[in-house]
């Protein structure tokens, strides 16, 4: 099944943020996860912290309004919304190191069944970027990982074991994907919400490890 079957960039966004709970320190990584500051989260109160040293910001900037010393970890415009900080790059990751950062949000190549991720490395690659990432998950209370359920050619992302360089071991917490939101539970992925237009025989067929589902299981919620 084609990876490019279910939610679109922004809707995988939205199902991660709508997890978030209220008085959250969110981090958000590169790609994907940048996005989910875009999602209206009505009265949540949530704090968005870049590694880059922005606590507090808001949406990508509208074009024209954008102010070039704001940017997010993506490299992105962003806004700030009030009460934001800009502080050394030192202290955001201070942050980071002392525990106060309630997710991460992060893209992956890969996530295991056991919670554990792949995102710096690929196959054959000599070099890989491991970043921020090592700290992030090392430290952060809860790791997200959102990403498309399968490859160009059809492989799964979601594993019974990752075989690529792994990141971080047992700390995911939940998956968003194309195709839903997904919960590593050690023997397999329990999915706790469907993409529109797809069927729970579709999604077990592409992923690679087994695969449960709650009982009356919810559609994703689409903004709009």
């Amino acid at each position: 099944m084609s990876g490019s079957k279910g939610l679109n960039r922004q809707q995988m966004a939205d199902l991660a943020a709508r997890q978030f709970q209220d008085g959250w320190v969110v981090n958000l990584g590169v790609g994907i996860p940048t996005m989910c500051s875009n999602t209206d989260i009505g009265e949540t109160d949530i704090v968005y912290h870049s590694e880059n040293g922005i606590i507090g910001y808001g949406q990508v900037a509208a074009e024209g309004e954008e102010d070039l010393n704001l940017v997010n970890a993506g490299g992105q415009n962003v806004t700030l919304k009030p009460g934001a900080a800009v502080v050394h790059h030192a202290d955001s990751f201070g942050i980071i190191r002392g525990g106060h950062i309630d997710v991460t949000v992060m893209g992956a190549y890969q996530v295991s069944c056991g919670g554990d991720f792949a995102n710096w490395k690929l196959k054959g690659q000599k070099g890989g970027g491991i970043g921020g990432a090592m700290d992030l998950a090392a430290c952060a209370k809860r790791v997200f990982i959102i990403l498309e359920h399968t490859t160009r050619d059809g492989g799964s992302r979601l594993m019974s074991a990752c075989d690529l360089p792994v990141t971080a071991r047992g700390v995911v917490k939940l998956v968003a994907t194309n195709f839903g939101l997904f919960e590593p539970t050690g023997k397999g992925f329990l999915m706790h919400q469907i993409a529109p237009g797809l069927t729970v025989d579709e999604i077990r067929a592409a992923t690679g490890a087994p695969l449960t589902v709650v009982d009356n299981l919810p559609v994703v919620r689409l903004a709009g």
